[in-house]
């Protein structure tokens, strides 16, 4: 005997909830009967991301910081320009229409420059002020946000300057809050995010260059269930954990009696999936260095 020498089975969207409905006692019949499901699986998207640490959706992102600027999104944004060339690094841009306004922190192309998140939206079409150079520009294409507020947290941060990493710690909202001069500058050594709709990184000290990159892995949200074709931005260990809490999520529009049964399976299957999905470093615990004092 042979055996099949693939392993590439997945699932696509419609299987998913051709599975789920099975495991409630139900067939599949109606076009509303996908959408609903289809409803509830992005839903159990929602509750993966409360219930901690989904280790596939890490992502590194690298911001170049600017002078006199402290906050940054927590991701990549970016306006669309016909040209970029005459703005400066570090000052504030206006939109005509719009009123838009936000802080350039870097230009990474001639018709592209990195912003903070702008106050307002940018129109396409706009015209856009330099506040300091007085240049100006047209918008190409209306700001797209969706990376940035795909980020659910921050895991760890550090800055680089000339080649060489340096932590950096997390605040917590009222220790930021209490920091007495917040226009202090220097390399900074400390942050905290904002979770906003749009999340903001806020970081301390105000950097006092250029060229620092602030590098920070995010967690961020699972791809959505859009088209029934789909597979499913999970990895291969977490299918069965999928199909149950779909099936559980499904209980409880079309068969409650077994809402009891199928939670009790979504949670297994739940509590075996994160503890695979566990960092395997290993876990060392030093004393403290300090002296009480008497």
């Amino acid at each position: 005997m042979t055996t099949s020498n693939s392993k590439n089975f997945e699932i696509d969207v419609a299987e998913y909830i051709e599975e789920a409905f099975e495991r409630c006692g139900l067939e599949l019949r109606t076009g509303y009967d996908l959408k609903t499901a289809k409803r509830s699986l992005n839903l159990l998207f929602a509750d993966w991301a409360n219930r901690g640490l989904n280790q596939w959706t890490i992502d590194q992102t690298s911001i170049t910081v600017a002078s006199g600027v402290s906050e940054y999104p927590a991701g990549t944004l970016t306006l669309s320009v016909s040209a970029s060339g005459s703005f400066s690094v570090g000052e504030t841009i206006t939109g005509g229409t719009s009123a838009a306004t936000a802080i350039i922190t870097s230009k990474p192309t001639s018709s592209s420059v990195a912003t903070t998140v702008p106050v307002g939206t940018f129109s396409s079409g706009e015209t856009i002020t330099g506040g300091t150079s007085a240049a100006t520009t047209t918008v190409s294409a209306v700001q797209d946000l969706s990376d940035v507020q795909s980020t659910i947290d921050i895991l760890s941060a550090v800055v680089t300057r000339d080649g060489t990493d340096f932590a950096i710690s997390r605040l917590s909202r009222s220790e930021f809050l209490n920091i007495p001069t917040k226009t202090q500058t220097g390399r900074p050594n400390q942050f905290f995010l904002d979770r906003q709709i749009t999340p903001v990184l806020k970081i301390w000290p105000v950097p006092d260059n250029n060229t620092d990159i602030l590098k920070f892995n995010r967690l961020t949200r699972i791809e959505d269930a859009d088209a029934f074709t789909d597979t499913i931005d999970v990895p291969f260990r977490f299918y069965p954990c999928l199909a149950a809490g779909l099936a559980y999520y499904l209980s409880m529009k079309k068969n409650p009696q077994m809402m009891g049964m199928l939670k009790s399976i979504y949670e297994e299957e739940m509590i075996r999936a994160m503890e695979e999905d566990r960092d395997r470093a290993s876990f060392k615990i030093s004393p403290p260095t300090y002296r009480y004092g008497a």
